[in-house]
């Protein structure tokens, strides 16, 4: 656990990569395997469930501190970490455990699952007694699976390869499913990421997927397509479907569902495992669940917010599947009869797809549509035409391309060209302090519209958003400064600010919502800009929003 801690705080400290990358190679090439296991399940994203709920760890750790409960949460509200605070509080232990990583994971923290609350309040402070402070941190953030650190899965790939003399790309392809809940980290599973390459390792991959190729956001004006991209006739144009990326597997008789986070979400489509029986072994199918409009000609596609029910459910019932069924739409080829097909090019791929589809027409399995044009101005206007049906923008993919591993250049090129997001003018009332470096800021906002059109009498503000990215650091302690002397109320951490400030938010979709005040919720919203030239009374009102739902 020492070793492992001190990794962490090696990695939180610098913002150098190559810092980074070495502190990461001096770990495994030093940490047990059954360790390295486990870092590189936290370090390349796994997030385990949390073990402990917060409101426990915060009875414990203040009657721990002897601190009343009102200093507490002042404390956690300027640190802005709860794992840390805790931390800080607690009695320091100079002389912690010497027990690994793995063995605090499986033996200590895991097994607190499910026990009986008074059970976990007697072994808890037993455990952070045996932890020197870094450990008792990294201990606390485990326990909340609120741990973070400043590394990409990239890097750690990276490292990994470094380490065992391997090529990134196949340590990537075996890293593939590493972090899902279902996976349990262990030595060999470690050791296997690092083996030395084997003729047979393509044909061991059981249900894995492959890494998913990521497309670069296309932002360049129109009138520079043609010295950016050249001719249209050098890209496959399609559709850019607002869904679930997705990688159908076919191997072995059986048929697995994996997204683009790497998680295996076979149970929550069950209408797509009709395409196992089907279709035929030695078959990796990328592609976008969709939530699907039955029996309705042309694209189809229902809100992603439909979709989103699938995914917040602990069970499917007849009612929802029947009301959102879904579909996958396949954009692309990446195994066919057992053989590797990324090295293919995007052409010869999608020939071979085409081909897959018309052999095995299978109901929930469609072939996303190819786009045509003269000039680039004219698929700019099918790219106006998206909202309306449904979908965000266009794909662009080279003819010749390969299929890459993550957002990639080396291999040919992915452009999303995406339509440019909704926007209203809105008013801050709420804010409340951000967390990690933003702790001592007010950085996370709530954002209202007016309840009626300008000029109505008595109208009132209305909340309907919240957001805390968009501005630059600079903004963001200045809105501070204004949020601090305007305030008019707390509740709690949020604080009530008198409506002085407006700002342009942007965000991707709008749908009716009952469980918010304004009757709408936003998707992705986040800060355009900082509206210094409007005043208050010329923010939007709900009528703009509710035009946007047309």
């Amino acid at each position: 656990m020492k070793a492992f801690a001190e990794l962490y705080l090696r990695l939180d400290a610098t913002t150098s990569s190559n810092a980074k990358l070495q502190a990461l190679r001096e770990y495994f090439a030093n940490a047990p395997p059954d360790d390295a296991a486990w870092a590189v399940y936290f370090l390349a994203g796994g997030r385990p469930r949390q073990l402990v709920p917060n409101r426990l760890l915060r009875e414990l750790a203040t009657q721990q501190a002897g601190l009343p409960a009102w200093l507490f949460e002042e404390s956690y509200q300027a640190v802005g970490d709860l794992a840390e605070t805790v931390s800080l509080l607690l009695p320091e232990q100079p002389n912690g455990s010497d027990e690994g990583l793995a063995t605090w994971v499986e033996r200590h923290l895991l097994p607190l699952r499910g026990l009986p609350q008074e059970t976990v309040r007697e072994r808890l402070p037993q455990l952070w007694a045996r932890l020197d402070r870094p450990s008792l941190m990294l201990c606390l953030k485990l326990l909340t699976g609120s741990f973070r650190v400043g590394v990409s899965k990239l890097l750690v790939t990276r490292a990994l390869a470094q380490l065992a003399g391997l090529d990134a790309k196949r340590v990537a392809q075996r890293l593939v499913g590493y972090t899902d809940l279902s996976h349990r980290p262990s030595a060999a599973s470690y050791l296997r990421l690092i083996a030395a390459a084997s003729e047979d390792e393509h044909i061991q991959r059981g249900g894995q997927p492959y890494p998913f190729f990521l497309a670069h956001a296309l932002q360049a004006p129109l009138e520079q397509f043609d010295a950016l991209l050249g001719s249209p006739a050098a890209w496959q144009v399609e559709w850019k479907w607002d869904g679930i990326r997705a990688q159908v597997v076919k191997r072995d008789g059986q048929l697995w569902i994996w997204s683009r986070g790497e998680e295996l979400v076979s149970d929550r489509f069950p209408e797509l495992q009709a395409l196992g029986e089907s279709l035929p072994d030695g078959v990796v199918i990328d592609g976008e669940i969709l939530a699907w409009k039955p029996g309705t000609a042309g694209i189809a596609v229902q809100p992603f917010a439909l979709l989103q029910q699938r995914l917040g459910r602990k069970t499917l019932g007849k009612k929802l599947l029947a009301e959102v069924p879904v579909v996958l739409q396949a954009y692309d080829l990446l195994e066919w009869q057992g053989e590797d097909f990324r090295s293919r090019p995007q052409h010869e791929r999608r020939r071979q797809l085409e081909e897959l589809v018309r052999q095995y027409p299978l109901a929930p399995l469609l072939l996303s549509p190819l786009l045509a044009g003269d000039d680039w101005a004219a698929l700019g206007r099918l790219r106006e035409a998206s909202r309306s049906l449904g979908v965000e923008g266009l794909m662009l993919k080279q003819r010749d391309a390969l299929y890459g591993v993550g957002r990639t250049k080396d291999m040919g090129l992915w452009w999303k060209w995406k339509i440019d997001p909704f926007s209203v003018d809105a008013v801050l009332i709420y804010a409340q302090r951000g967390h990690g470096r933003r702790a001592s800021l007010y950085s996370d906002y709530t954002f209202a519209v007016w309840d009626a059109p300008a000029g109505t009498p008595d109208r009132a503000l209305v909340p309907f958003a919240k957001a805390y990215s968009g501005l630059s650091d600079e903004e963001m302690r200045r809105v501070d400064a204004i949020i601090r002397k305007t305030t008019v109320g707390t509740f709690g951490p949020v604080r009530s600010v008198e409506p002085t400030l407006v700002f342009e938010l942007g965000f991707e979709g709008i749908a009716l919502s009952k469980r918010h005040k304004s009757g709408i919720a936003v998707r992705f919203p986040r800060m355009l800009r900082w509206r210094h030239d409007k005043p208050v009374e010329q923010a939007d009102d709900l009528t703009t929003l509710q035009a946007l739902l047309g």
